[in-house]
C-alpha cells in the first residue's frame, strides 16, 4: 500500500505541475501577436498536455488501486468530498484541452486576464484535496 501511495503522490505532483503551468502558457499564447510565438506556444502546450495527462491517468489509476485495497475509505465523508474535488479537477483538465484546441485554431474567445484567473482554480482544489487527505476531517 505504501508503494501505491508513494507513486500516487509522484503522479499527482506531475499532474498538478501541468495544471499550474498549462494555463500560464495560455496567458502568453493569448497575448502572442506573431505567428512564430503562437506556433511555439502550440507546441509547448501540446507536449505539456501529454505529460500532464500521463500524470493524471497514473494518479487516478493508483488512487483507484488504493481504494480497491482499502474499500473502507469509501464509507468516509472526507473521501467522498475528496473524490468530488478530484472529479472537478478531471473536468478542469478536460476544459484545458478544449481551451488548448481553441488557441491552437487561433480562436481566442478569452482574454489573457481571464486565463490568469483560470490559472488559480487548481491551486484552490489542491489546497482542499491535500487538507482532506492529510487531516481526514470527520464529515459524517
Amino acid at each position: 500500500m505504501l508503494w501505491l501511495k508513494a507513486f500516487h503522490i509522484v503522479f499527482v505532483v506531475t499532474w498538478f505541475a501541468g495544471l499550474f503551468y498549462l494555463p500560464r502558457l495560455f496567458v502568453y499564447h493569448a497575448s502572442a501577436t506573431d505567428a512564430i510565438g503562437r506556433d511555439r506556444f502550440r507546441l509547448m502546450e501540446r507536449r505539456l498536455f501529454v505529460i500532464m495527462s500521463i500524470g493524471a491517468i497514473l494518479a487516478l489509476a493508483l488512487g483507484i488501486a488504493m481504494l480497491l485495497r482499502q474499500p473502507a475509505y469509501l464509507s468516509l465523508g472526507w473521501m467522498h468530498l475528496k473524490l468530488a474535488l478530484v472529479t472537478l479537477l478531471a473536468g478542469y483538465h478536460v476544459w484545458c484541452l478544449r481551451l488548448m484546441r481553441d488557441l491552437a485554431g487561433d480562436r481566442r474567445p478569452r482574454s489573457p486576464t481571464w486565463y490568469r484567473w483560470f490559472n488559480e482554480v487548481p491551486s484552490v482544489l489542491l489546497i482542499a484535496i491535500v487538507i482532506l487527505a492529510a487531516v481526514k476531517p470527520n464529515l459524517s
